[in-house]
């Protein structure tokens, strides 16, 4: 028989992020190993690190429709069995264009559904099950982290048990914020945990040269030491080994958690402020609030310092968040994703409403 197909169209790029394509690839992961073959559309703009996600595991990328009708063609062109669609900016009505070609959909979105019509709609954030929704006739909806698209690279380094409370030395912080760092968090961060005077060793991410210029300009205090690396695929590792992780609270927070590790988050767009508050409302993490607040000084910034000084001075404090996160997401979420996937494929085929194109 011949192998079912399935298409990715997603982007990545400086102001974009690469939140969306993590997750795809994450999925991609776990089609393969069901032997079922992947094609990615869309466009990384330069960002090399991206390009390598999808390199190093052979998976094709080519040009990413934005117009419904490209993408029914695509789809055609492409013979997909089914599309992912994962995107903020994508047109939402080629969710619906596609769904009355005959091609399966799977809309991963964030709360907002954007007024695509879909076949099966993911999303992946804490609670995300509580929130009520209209959906299409005949759609179905997949929600709550049990359903986080995690990569393989997190999923082996995650620990067999929860993990243990860590003890002395200075503080090992790592802060990184996703593969770009487009509103520039990591200098305002790394300001604040030179601001708290306390002994440390930070590790930050920064993929832009103009922000590894700006934190190579800071001065560190007494005791302190801060060290720049460009993004890397052994960022899992890099969070087990820290006594704390400041990042967003973006895609990359369900990796944390899943880890175990203990974290102290900011919400930098509008659409990580729903997976913020949600994750401070279950106590997974510290909340140092809103970047743009922060980063405005006053007492925004003041707090902030003050809770990331708590942080750092009391192990009992930050350990108190250790292993939490990892009794909520247990790294199965790409297994249940792709079981509903293929259930839609399965059964559209065997109504003869799907759309299948022959090789």
């Amino acid at each position: 028989m011949t192998p079912l197909r399935v298409g990715f169209r997603c982007d990545a790029g400086h102001k974009a992020g690469v939140g969306h394509l993590v997750r795809c690839v994450a999925l991609a992961e776990q089609l393969l190993t069901e032997g079922i073959d992947v094609v990615f559309l869309g466009d990384l703009g330069d960002l090399a690190w991206a390009r390598r996600q999808l390199d190093g595991r052979r998976l094709p990328l080519v040009d990413g429709p934005t117009t419904p009708a490209g993408m029914v063609a695509a789809a055609h062109r492409l013979c997909l069995d089914a599309l992912v669609l994962d995107s903020y900016e994508l047109d939402p009505a080629c969710a619906g264009a596609l769904r009355r070609a005959g091609v399966p959909v799977l809309a991963v979105v964030d709360g907002d559904h954007r007024g695509q019509e879909a076949d099966l709609y993911l999303d992946q954030n804490l609670d995300a099950e509580l929130l009520p929704v209209d959906l299409p006739p005949g759609a179905t909806r997949l929600a709550g982290v049990r359903y986080a698209l995690l990569r393989d690279s997190v999923r082996r380094a995650r620990p067999a048990t929860a993990p243990s409370a860590r003890q002395g030395g200075p503080p090992r912080v790592l802060c990184f914020f996703g593969g770009t760092d487009a509103f520039d968090a990591a200098p305002v961060v790394a300001e604040l945990l030179v601001a708290t005077g306390v002994p440390l060793a930070v590790t930050i991410v920064a993929g832009r040269p103009a922000t590894r210029d700006a934190l190579a300009a800071l001065p560190p205090g007494p005791g302190q030491s801060v060290t720049v690396i460009e993004p890397t695929d052994d960022l899992p590792a890099l969070v087990r080994a820290a006594d704390l992780v400041v990042s967003a609270a973006g895609t990359s927070l369900w990796e944390l958690l899943c880890l175990g590790a203990p974290a102290a988050l900011l919400w930098v767009v509008d659409n990580q402020r729903l997976g913020y508050e949600r994750v401070m409302a279950h106590g997974l993490a510290a909340g140092l609030g809103r970047l743009d607040e922060v980063r405005g000084g006053g007492p925004a910034r003041a707090a902030a310092v003050d809770e990331l000084r708590y942080l750092l001075l009391d192990p009992t404090r930050r350990n108190a968040f250790v292993g939490l996160g990892w009794k909520f997401i247990d790294g199965q979420g790409k297994r249940r994703v792709t079981e509903a996937l293929l259930n839609v494929i399965v059964t559209m085929r065997s109504s003869g409403n799907l759309c299948y194109f022959p090789w």
